[in-house]
């Protein structure tokens, strides 16, 4: 239970909306759990849907940029949603509402808006980085080997480094900043927590989000896995410590990488 001081003297309703200790009624937070595992599982439907049209290719597959946008923010969807899904509760129910029924609903979907913008955003780094590196394997099939050393390696070597362990740091103990952003204005309040968490979120995660580009973006096993890694790091007591194992996994992919062609499917000009 939320307990907190009456401090109407010094601070108005609208900088201290949770001054009250009222939380979200028990129907509210089931809209809000029932809401977020609808988007990923519809999420994960949808992504492999299209990865069983589509195969495994290098590249944008040849997507255009706002089809392939599209798809990439149901994939983040699919992969992210069920890690932050306590963050985004854990937020709703901190704050007062102030309309009954789907309130809750609204101010959970406004703040995954914010979140899946940020993922957007990063997709347009995605669509440039697959559309260089897929045009480099089709002039020079062999370049797809070095491309997996350096993807690999770059992954592994963020995996390791401090901005990765700020980064996820904040996603593994959040309330400290839930608390802050319940000073903010209430215009578009949950858009912005939404987009300030997802930050934080692209830090701790867009390491992982590199070895797309060996494994193949269409590549539903390595996104399993890369969801159940993330969801492990962020919720699990030795979250860290699996975040430097997998940076230790990736760097000895990359020795791996020039002299084992199955690590690579996303480089492949065959369809697999």
């Amino acid at each position: 239970m939320l307990y907190t001081r009456n401090t109407a003297a010094t601070r108005t309703p609208l900088q201290s909306p949770i001054r009250s200790g009222t939380l979200l009624p028990v129907r509210d937070l089931a809209i809000a759990w029932a809401l977020i595992l609808l988007i990923a599982a519809l999420a994960w439907v949808l992504t492999i849907g299209q990865a069983r049209d589509m195969g495994i290719e290098p590249g944008t597959m040849g997507m255009a940029l706002p089809a392939f946008l599209l798809l990439w923010v149901a994939m983040m969807a699919a992969m992210m949603l069920p890690s932050v899904a306590p963050v985004a509760v854990t937020w709703a129910k901190a704050i007062v509402r102030r309309s009954p029924g789907v309130a809750g609903a609204a101010r959970t979907a406004e703040f995954l808006a914010g979140y899946l913008l940020v993922w957007a955003a990063f997709g347009l780094l995605a669509y440039g980085g697959l559309a260089l590196t897929g045009g480099l394997v089709d002039r020079h099939p062999d370049a797809g080997r070095w491309i997996g050393v350096v993807a690999f390696g770059l992954a592994g070597l963020y995996q390791l480094g401090p901005l990765k362990y700020v980064c996820l740091r904040h996603c593994r103990s959040p309330m400290a900043q839930l608390m802050h952003y319940s000073s903010w204005r209430p215009w578009a309040r949950d858009l912005r927590v939404g987009l300030h968490h997802g930050g934080y979120c692209l830090g701790c995660c867009s390491g992982l989000m590199v070895v797309l580009i060996p494994l193949g973006v269409m590549n539903i096993a390595a996104m399993a896995g890369l969801a159940v890694a993330i969801f492990l790091e962020k919720l699990w007591r030795y979250g860290p410590v699996l975040a430097r194992v997998v940076g230790i996994g990736f760097l000895v992919l990359a020795v791996l990488a020039p002299f084992q062609d199955w690590l690579l499917p996303g480089l492949q000009m065959t369809q697999m």
